[in-house]
């Protein structure tokens, strides 16, 4: 391990992006957060002071350049719309060419399982094929190409960490969020079926101390990684489990291939969400047993006590919203 100089969050603001940030200020390391909306960054990360808030363009190239100054490490977290994932590879073209110039030494990317395509026997390790059969996995997958094609070129190294599906306190944009508020409210709550399909969720709270270690692991980069959930669960188990804590039995709604694919007239989101109903019916689950290796026991919370927090989360939220 060695100490390294400050790193930067390339699209801070979302919830991955704040498990790194507390990870970084609990080390008591300065970090960066860039996006685009000054006002997201500044109540997400106006209290540490380890921060340091810069906005940015991404289309613009001296923009990429003057936020990248000065940084050792840049960990890209840059979303797109889901019905724009071929933003995905001209934008990490220019951030790599923004972040080099800058003479950055060290680029993480927060990648996902999408470039598998289909799973050939679970638990998967990192020698799996990548052969997406999606559009969404092929832009995944040329995304990662130009930044593992990018090590050892002009002093940069890289790697890439693939996490499963996430979920947590407040993580909105997570396939279980609705469980939590719909136990939270007394609602019916909608899941993307099937829903009793063993699936892998990694409690997002527990990505953030990973990254920080591997921005100070040398011998990381290079190649890419796996970080696994505490296991499978069933989305039905999450919900009787989240149901019980509110004293409920649980009420759903699930939406199925072919209810999406009529949703999906309607509205552009549920149509994208057809193409990667697979990883509901075959969900990829993934083996991390190198990245213990490298780094040491990897520290992963129980679905227990991640589905009682998410709960306790959502419950404070719907408590503070009718206090306003």
């Amino acid at each position: 391990m060695e100490v390294t100089g400050k790193v930067g969050l390339f699209g801070a603001a979302g919830a991955a992006g704040q498990s790194i940030a507390a990870a970084l200020g609990a080390a008591g390391r300065d970090y960066r957060v860039v996006g685009r909306s000054r006002d997201a960054l500044q109540r997400s990360f106006g209290q540490d002071p380890h921060a340091e808030i810069v906005t940015w363009n991404p289309d613009d190239p001296a923009s990429i350049l003057a936020a990248a100054a000065g940084l050792q490490t840049v960990i890209y977290l840059v979303g797109v719309p889901y019905d724009q994932f071929a933003q995905h590879p001209p934008l990490m073209e220019k951030t790599l060419a923004g972040v080099t110039a800058a003479g950055v030494e060290r680029f993480i990317l927060i990648g996902t399982v999408y470039p598998y395509g289909r799973a050939r026997g679970n638990p998967i390790r990192e020698d799996h094929p990548r052969e997406p059969h999606t559009f969404k996995g092929r832009m995944r997958l040329e995304q990662e190409k130009l930044v593992l094609a990018a090590h050892g070129r002009h002093g940069l190294e890289t790697l890439v960490l693939r996490l499963p599906d996430f979920y947590g306190p407040g993580v909105e944009r997570s396939l279980l969020h609705d469980v939590f508020v719909g136990a939270a409210t007394a609602r019916r709550a909608q899941l993307i079926g099937p829903i009793d399909v063993p699936h892998e969720f990694i409690y997002l709270p527990d990505v953030g101390p990973v990254v920080e270690r591997l921005t100070r692991t040398p011998e990381a980069y290079g190649r890419w990684w796996h970080l696994a959930g505490a296991g499978t669960i069933t989305q039905r188990e999450v919900a009787r489990e989240a149901y019980a804590l509110a004293g409920r039995e649980p009420k759903l709604m699930v939406a199925g291939k072919g209810m999406l694919r009529v949703l999906g007239l309607f509205n552009p989101l549920m149509r994208e969400l057809v193409e990667m109903n697979y990883l509901m019916t075959e969900p990829v689950v993934l083996d991390d047993s190198a990245l213990a290796t490298l780094i040491g026991p990897l520290r992963k919370t129980s679905y227990q006590e991640g589905i009682r927090r998410s709960f306790e989360a959502a419950r404070e939220a719907v408590a503070a919203r009718s206090v306003n």
